[in-house]
């Protein structure tokens, strides 16, 4: 384990990187999928399950954790490794995205945004020197700048004042992140500008000035659709500093994580493989089922004979699909663990390719069993 953040390419097949990234609590290779924790536990899941099924990092939400049961409660306790017994490398978003789409009568201004909690009307300010204290005291390893995250479509003018408010909370995040952090932590910039490649790239010109030691791409998965997602990373990445980890946030199912690692991408996290498992949806080599469907009621076989996760392994479709129906608790647990464990080894899987020089054979490989024709 390395003292200092500090990342390493170890192999490049067209676009796609695989690396390691080193920070004082572990290892964190790339291509990575970083399961989401968002108050404090990966849903449904016992830390070493969420351990066992490969993962080396996991995420905290600034927002929700700030509100429930605070930063300065967690801290009193530790920190979020000790609170949440994972002391493994965690990454905390800066709070921003859940204040505009969760929170009450929320007001932006040059100096944050305030807003009502979503839980029990609580005024609330946050700024970029907020975000990064509450992200300070709750310990993560990996902390992001405060931005806006503004809906696409937007017109140019809005997506460029937006931006440029993302860019002026940057140098105020990172001047409070050096006040308070403490050594082998890491700062993120964001990468914002909506679809629009003039805007991305005078933001990432902006942010390389400031200087961080990764840069995270947001402002996608909201709603723009895969292919537009992926023009968006076509004329970014490519301009992003190749010695740096690339971090695309809030995205997303199988065939968008491929896409973006072909694209250049090196870290991601999303909701959907634990959402999913909640909802009866589970993704399989052969893409995604939904266990409650009747067909899988007399099913006697599992999920993934040849897994070696239990979930996936020594279930049947048939008993899972009876655990849906009743109601049980252990059906969402079930096909959550399921699918935490396939997505990170697909990550293993892309990993291995980009290193063989194979990506392009692991992609044409998933195309065929997935039956995804954007990738």
């Amino acid at each position: 384990m390395s003292a200092e953040f500090s990342f390493a390419l170890n192999a490049i097949d067209g676009p796609a990187r695989t690396g390691v990234i080193s920070t004082p609590r572990g290892e964190i290779r790339t291509p990575a999928f970083m399961p989401v924790g968002t108050a404090g536990t990966v849903k449904a899941m016992l830390v070493d399950h969420v351990r066992a099924t490969g993962a080396d990092i996991v995420l905290g939400n600034t927002y929700h954790l700030m509100l429930r049961p605070t930063a300065e409660r967690v801290a009193s306790l530790g920190g979020l490794h000790k609170f949440m017994n994972w002391p493994h490398p965690i990454l905390t978003d800066s709070g921003g995205f859940q204040v505009m789409s969760l929170s009450k009568l929320r007001k932006l201004t040059e100096e944050g945004v305030s807003f009502q909690s979503h839980i029990d009307g609580s005024k609330h300010m946050l700024t970029p020197e907020r975000s990064i204290e509450i992200q300070c005291l709750l310990g993560s390893d990996i902390q992001m700048q405060l931005d806006e995250c503004p809906a696409i479509p937007i017109e140019h003018d809005k997506a460029r004042e937006s931006m440029l408010l993302s860019v002026r909370w940057a140098e105020r995040s990172k001047r409070a992140f050096e006040e308070k952090s403490q050594p082998g932590q890491a700062l993120f910039g964001i990468v914002q500008g909506a679809n629009y490649e003039d805007l991305r790239r005078e933001s990432l010109d902006k942010l390389m000035e400031i200087g961080f030691p990764g840069y995270s791409i947001g402002g996608l998965a909201v709603g723009e659709g895969r292919e537009e997602m992926f023009r968006v990373l076509e004329f970014t990445t490519p301009h992003m500093d190749g010695a740096k980890p690339r971090y695309l946030m809030g995205v997303g199912k199988p065939a968008d994580i491929v896409g973006a690692v072909a694209r250049g991408v090196d870290m991601f996290d999303c909701v959907a493989p634990t959402r999913s498992g909640r909802h009866g949806q589970a993704w399989t080599r052969a893409g995604a089922i939904n266990i409650k469907n009747a067909q899988f009621s007399d099913d006697p076989e599992p999920l993934d004979p040849s897994s070696a996760c239990p979930a996936s392994r020594d279930y049947s479709k048939a008993y899972l699909h009876h655990l849906f129906r009743a109601g049980e608790y252990l059906g969402p647990m079930l096909l959550t663990w399921h699918n935490l464990h396939y997505y990170q080894e697909l990550m293993a899987g892309m990993r291995a390719a980009i290193a063989a020089g194979g990506f392009s054979d692991f992609v044409a490989q998933f195309r065929a069993e997935t039956g995804e024709t954007i990738v």
